[in-house]
């Protein structure tokens, strides 16, 4: 076995260890030592359909939202909400998620930044407003993105701007620079970024240098 294939194979069963806590209503030795106990109620034995329990029906939305991808508690909530779970559950249900490390905004927000980061080329203001959009607390997100270094975030812009003048080659300097300039901005880069890496990219190109 491949060591990503086996590291996936420890994750899946790390996460159905942490499903069967959670089911379970109980909690890790770790948990247990650190975290005060709130056992979600099982289902109602009297109740004929288990599914129809408000508790059984909203840790099954959870889990299954999460086998998808990683959520927001916001997120969840708003799920919740759709399914006409009770707030009340809701919120238990989610605590206990909480307490067995499948709901974590800190850990989401900050995978979320990496993963924007390395795939859009996302810079700190659009990455801002898209946690925001997905209901992670401002000053989590604020601390979150204070861990971003500058140089890096600076780097993935001449990164994009190369990328972009490939496509570009022959058109006026103007152009281009008005262009490639929109589209850092679409990507939440401040403008003193912009116009530096913008410049330097352009004053690299033969087209644009003096003889």
């Amino acid at each position: 076995m491949s060591t990503d294939k086996a590291a996936a194979a420890r994750t899946l069963d790390e996460l159905r260890a942490a499903v069967s806590a959670v089911e379970a209503g109980a909690a890790t030795p770790e948990q247990a030592a650190h975290q005060p106990s709130r056992r979600i109620p099982p289902p109602d034995p009297q109740t004929k359909d288990a599914d129809a329990d408000p508790y059984a029906v909203a840790r099954a939305v959870v889990l299954r939202l999460l086998t998808g991808s990683p959520k927001s508690r916001s997120e969840l909530e708003k799920a919740l909400r759709r399914k006409d779970c009770p707030d009340d559950v809701a919120a238990e249900v989610l605590d206990r998620f909480e307490e067995v490390g499948l709901v974590d905004d800190a850990a989401y927000a900050q995978a979320f930044v990496r993963s924007k980061q390395a795939g859009r080329g996302l810079a700190r203001r659009a990455l801002s407003h898209e946690l925001r959009k997905k209901g992670v607390d401002d000053e989590l997100a604020q601390a979150v993105l204070d861990e971003v270094d500058p140089q890096d975030e600076r780097a993935r812009a001449h990164e994009l701007v190369a990328k972009k003048l490939r496509s570009m080659h022959g058109l006026d300097r103007t152009v281009q620079t008005r262009r490639l300039a929109g589209m850092l901005a679409r990507k939440g880069y401040g403008s003193d970024v912009t116009r530096v890496v913008v410049a330097e990219a352009l004053d690299a190109q033969p087209e644009h240098q003096r003889d």
